[in-house]
């Protein structure tokens, strides 16, 4: 039987095994040099803006929140057509979730609805930057415009990408990432959070790990002695070891390679599926050079179940990027309600993710776009040979 194909798969080389074992057998398996190492290289994806890597990109999106000051009493903003944790990290700080909606086209946080959305409690708005491209950032600051909140990008799915010449990392307030295996780059498990603001990074750092302090000139009593630690503010551990971060600088080394691969893929991609019936393919706007995280096409007349089911029938490991995140049953048992965010839910029932990694082949691309094909068709599309 034919190995189902995924919808998306790590690229791990030889290169970063030898990075992975060069740290295990060094004298540091966890915060040690590989750890600012790591960051350094990331804030040259960032434009220079300093990170801090976590544990993974949801416990990103917990210490950019808690580094932020959110806390019982405020409110986030969040669009809907994400996954689940840019809202459920805010509310396990005790905030109120606000959705609003997403724009057509690109999905992203629609400036309007954000606008619209905030109030006087407004603590963080939060731009996710679905499928790999950038939410219109200039335009969600004019949104914000007399208003104290802050801006915050979830670019799980858009490191490397840039916004009118700008790389992600550099646009918002706070800018979360992920490293999860299906993500441009992967440390297995990981994340990072990236800060405008010195102080906004040094609570970051200091919430990831345990709320520790250990700078002399910040500490309460100084003269207890050089083991001396303290901890100000409750955090939590979400530290990322020495381990993965060696094996996410050796991956960093590839990213454009990655990139570039997946910007292949989707011209591929957008040219077989012009003109096919039945399909829309991703919008993207002019000022974006996107990082192609998916490549999520809409799925018309109502036939995105049976063409899911007949593509996966297929060995097509196909995958919808998500569920309205107001959808789910933990915030629909808090009172958020379906028809609240009408383009995120149209498009949900609509969208579905095709293959998209850097090793997918041309003939696995091929074989994915005839069964996609065949499904719309109505026709059982058959396996590749064995």
């Amino acid at each position: 039987m034919t190995a189902m194909l995924p919808y998306g798969r790590q690229s791990v080389t030889a290169d970063d095994v030898a990075a992975v074992v060069a740290a295990l057998r060094s004298d540091w398996l966890t915060t040690g040099p590989q750890v600012d190492a790591f960051e350094t290289d990331l804030a040259s994806w960032t434009g220079g803006v300093g990170c801090a890597a976590v544990s993974n990109g949801t416990a990103a999106l917990h210490v950019g929140y808690a580094a932020a000051g959110v806390g019982p009493g405020d409110e986030v903003v969040v669009p809907p057509m994400t996954f689940v944790a840019t809202a459920s990290s805010a509310v396990a700080l005790g905030a109120k979730v606000v959705f609003a909606d997403v724009e057509e086209e690109t999905f992203t946080l629609d400036p309007a609805a954000a606008a619209a959305a905030t109030t006087s409690r407004t603590r963080v708005v939060s731009a996710v930057d679905y499928a790999g491209h950038p939410a219109d950032y200039d335009a969600l600051r004019g949104a914000l415009a007399g208003s104290d909140a802050l801006l915050l990008a979830d670019a799980a799915h858009s490191i490397g990408a840039t916004y009118r010449g700008r790389p992600v990392g550099s646009l918002a307030d706070l800018t979360t990432f992920s490293f999860f295996p299906t993500k441009n780059l992967t440390t297995a498990e990981g994340g990072a959070v990236a800060a405008l603001d010195a102080e906004l990074l040094t609570r970051a750092r200091r919430f990831r790990n345990i709320g520790l302090v250990r700078e002399r000139d910040a500490l309460r009593w100084p003269d207890e002695g050089g083991w001396h630690q303290e901890v100000h503010e409750f955090g939590l551990n979400y530290r990322l070891p020495d381990v993965l971060c060696a094996l996410g600088r050796s991956q960093l080394r590839r990213l454009g390679d990655f990139l570039a691969a997946r910007d292949r893929l989707v011209a591929r991609y957008d040219e077989a599926l012009a003109d096919l019936d039945g399909v829309r393919r991703p919008g993207r706007r002019s000022w974006a050079a996107p990082a192609w995280h998916l490549y999520p096409i809409r799925v018309l007349d109502g036939r995105r179940r049976e063409v899911y089911d007949r593509m996966r029938a297929a060995g097509i490991g196909v995958q919808v990027n998500y569920l309205p995140a107001h959808w789910h049953p933990a915030f629909a048992d808090l009172g958020y309600r379906r028809g609240s965010c009408p383009v995120a839910e149209s498009f949900y029932e609509q969208q579905l993710s095709l293959p998209l990694f850097p090793s997918l082949t041309d003939a696995d691309q091929d074989r994915v776009i005839d069964a996609l094909g065949a499904a719309l068709r109505g026709v059982t599309a058959r396996p590749a040979a064995a």
